[in-house]
This record gives structure tokens, sequence and C-alpha cells, in this order.
């Protein structure tokens, strides 16, 4: 995923956006927009296990409906 931080002229509110590939999200200050960007980036790069013997056999039947 590409991440951009960067200043906009689009909404004098939300000086500041960053882009996540196509989608685009305003931010008041530079400082949410990085803020939002590392929380973002480490949970992109936290470890996301899938383990099969830990899901119950409702889960599946509840994701159907």
């Amino acid at each position: 995923m590409k991440i951009v931080v960067s200043a906009s002229n689009r909404n004098p509110d939300c000086p500041w956006q960053v882009q996540l590939d196509q989608h685009v999200v305003s931010f008041r200050s530079e400082a949410e927009a990085r803020a939002f960007t590392a929380l973002l980036e480490a949970r992109l790069n936290a470890p996301h296990p899938l383990r099969r013997d830990g899901w119950s056999a409702s889960v599946g039947s509840t994701l159907r409906h």
C-alpha cells in the first residue's frame, strides 16, 4: 500500500491529507495526519497469524448471514 502525507488546498478546515493508494483522508493538522500514518503503518506491519484451529464452527455460519 502506498501511503503519502501532503498539504492540500481542497478544504481549508482540513489542509492536510493522507493518500492510501486511491483513497484520501483529510486532517486538520500535519501532526494528526502523521499520527494516523504511524498507527496505520504499525498495524499493517504487525504480525497477522491465521489460525484455523482457533476458529469455532459458528464463526463461518455467522459470516454467511
